[in-house]
């Protein structure tokens, strides 16, 4: 095995981002004869926005694996001559936002261990799991980590003990068989040996996975947005609690554990491009849906115009404005180059707040009655500093409306929330949501202020709630809550006075 990498800027991003964060995306393809690390480099960038923080590619030709892996996107990472120099017929890739595991270079994936008979396997995985604790118990157990390293992440344990598993009379498939059916929590796994290339899924299908076509091979990823840049035709998913290899005798697939579908609601409100399908269901027509439902549940009279907050408020505008015969209108402007950044913003720069991001045309907004349409509430940093902007601006009324449920609880399986005290959905203690609602309205700025329900919002992913997770509106936690961690314990607190 060969790793490779360029030196890391020290990320000096800044740390109050209102977003929600997503954790990762994962992409593979075993294709022979084709240059298959700019096929995972195209699918890597169609996966960007589930983890702008780090990235990596790693490629095999039956003799070694080559893992390139940085800090920073897709495209400040790769270029033509990195892409050139890994040569293979099968590679998995990653993109990262940590939230199990630091900062450090060494949690950025794909991870890399080798078994005792000097098998090599690379691993990316997308999600978190709740019983990390146990599976770094037995990793130390087995020597394979200290019991004083703190560094060491979810995936890397999967990775090592993966890896531990193969030996002379067990092959890559069989560990794996082992040692899924004990891992507990949201993965979306791929793999590879360096010969053949590996996919599974959690049992519950929290995160979404593909499976899809070349015309010379086989292509796993995160959404199907990966699969159309490089030309491939979607096949199916691969189901929850389902392992496959695909090598050239073809694809061999097993379920390590029973499916019992409990997958993220959030995915198509925020996470995944509006340009993928997941389970049948375009984001796109779910968010457009979601808008046309808000509008019946949440009218404003006599408004002069609907405005999304770009780019994820976009299609529930357009479902608002439809439904409700209000005219559609781009009022906000978003800098497309804005990014991560390394420059560490000074309190003067910070104060210029969202106008980093987003800036009102004033010809469009002056003196009109506004609706605006965003995706989520997380703190209400952002929305506040947006309504003052466009009060600013002229706009007479601002009247806001969001495409999801309020945020009551973070999520454990892939998504990096606020703490429960953080969040602004929390901090009326009333368990009234209109009085919730009407604090949360009075804290940002707005004339009006209304959340589409969560049975509105599950009813436009034309999936059953039984499938679905709805944790961070709901607090119903389907997989459970990890042990040993504060936010966890904090919850747990909370649940237990209700």
């Amino acid at each position: 095995m060969v790793e490779v990498h360029t030196p890391s800027i020290t990320d000096l991003d800044d740390h109050n981002e209102e977003e929600p964060r997503e954790e990762c995306g994962v992409f593979g393809v075993w294709a022979p004869g084709e240059e298959v690390s700019k096929l995972t480099y195209f699918g890597l960038f169609a996966l960007q926005h589930r983890g702008q923080e780090a990235a990596g590619i790693a490629v095999g030709d039956d003799d070694r694996i080559v893992v390139f892996k940085d800090m920073g996107l897709v495209a400040n990472i790769f270029d033509e001559s990195i892409l050139s120099s890994l040569t293979g017929n099968v590679a998995v890739g990653h993109t990262r936002y940590s939230t199990a595991g630091g900062k450090e270079w060494s949690n950025v994936q794909p991870m890399f261990s080798t078994s005792s008979t000097g098998v090599d396997i690379a691993l990316g995985h997308n999600g978190n799991l709740v019983n990390y604790l146990e599976l770094r118990a037995e990793a130390v157990e087995r020597g394979l980590i200290k019991p004083y390293e703190e560094s060491v992440s979810d995936s890397m344990c999967l990775s090592m003990l993966l890896a531990d598993g193969v030996d002379d009379t067990t092959s890559v498939f069989d560990a794996a068989c082992e040692l899924l059916p004990r891992v507990k929590g949201a993965f979306c796994l791929t793999f590879t040996d360096g010969h053949t290339m590996y996919a599974a899924r959690d049992p519950q299908g929290v995160r979404p996975l593909v499976l899809g076509r070349l015309a010379k091979g086989w292509v796993v990823a995160s959404e199907t947005c990966a699969l159309d840049i490089c030309g491939a035709q979607f096949i199916r998913e691969i189901e929850p609690g389902e392992l496959v290899a695909i090598d050239e005798a073809g694809i061999r697939s097993e379920h390590f554990a029973p499916t019992q579908r409990s997958g993220c609601v959030f995915e198509y409100v925020y996470l995944a491009r509006p340009d993928s399908d997941i389970k049948g269901r375009s984001v796109n027509a779910s968010r457009v849906d979601i808008g046309r439902r808000l509008a019946r549940e949440y009218p404003v009279e006599d408004a002069d115009l609907v405005i999304p907050v770009p780019e994820s408020g976009n299609p529930a505008a357009v479902g608002y404005a439809r439904e409700s015969g209000i005219t559609f209108a781009h009022g906000l402007v978003k800098n497309a180059y804005v990014g991560r950044t390394f420059i560490q913003p000074t309190q003067t720069l910070r104060q210029l707040g969202i106008r980093l991001k987003l800036n009102p045309l004033r010809e469009v907004i002056d003196g009109k009655k506004l609706v605006v349409v965003d995706d989520s509430i997380v703190r209400g940093n952002t929305q506040h500093a947006l309504i003052r902007m466009l009060r600013e601006a002229g706009a007479a009324e601002v009247h806001v409306r969001i495409a999801s449920p309020p945020v009551k609880w973070p999520c454990f399986y892939g998504i990096d929330f606020a703490s429960p005290g953080e969040l602004i959905a929390n901090a009326n203690p009333s368990d009234d949501p209109d009085e919730m609602c009407s604090t949360i309205c009075e804290t940002i700025g707005a004339d009006s202020l209304g959340f589409v329900s969560i049975d509105q919002m599950v009813a436009a992913t034309e999936q059953p709630r039984s499938e679905l997770c709805t944790a961070c509106f709901s607090g119903e936690y389907a997989l459970g809550l990890p042990t040993g961690n504060p936010h966890a314990d904090a919850v747990r607190t909370l649940l237990g006075t209700k």
